[in-house]
């Protein structure tokens, strides 16, 4: 979870390199993006393939997705995220990565990527 100053385009893609910098590409096959406006850039990004689904197919994008579903049990839709600061964005990741999931045989994220912090 990355908090970003704003969703210009540029922005967004620069966000979205440091992280790939930060924790490497062998961990970002792919990535999924809408298309709006903000995610223009995201072609440019290095270390990853970038693609981008259909206008209107939530599905296509259907771990992001869930992962925005996780995040809303703590940041209700409608409610403004930027008075969160980063301590607060780490707490919900930190809660979200030590709970069991399905596609890691029940195990967390944390557990099967503990270096991944």
């Amino acid at each position: 979870i990355v908090k970003i100053t704003d969703d210009h385009a540029d922005t967004c893609r620069q966000a979205l390199q440091d992280v790939i910098d930060d924790y490497g590409p062998e961990y970002f096959k792919t990535v999924t993006f809408d298309n709006g406006s903000e995610f223009a850039d995201l072609s440019k990004v290095a270390g990853t393939t970038v693609y981008f689904a259909h206008p209107y197919s939530p599905w296509e994008r259907g771990t992001n997705e869930n992962q925005n579903q996780l995040i809303r049990e703590f940041i209700p839709k409608g409610h403004s995220m930027r008075a969160l600061t980063l301590t607060g964005i780490q707490a919900i990741q930190n809660a979200l990565n030590q709970r069991p999931r399905k596609v890691l045989n029940y195990q967390s994220a944390m557990s099967v990527l503990p270096d991944f912090d």
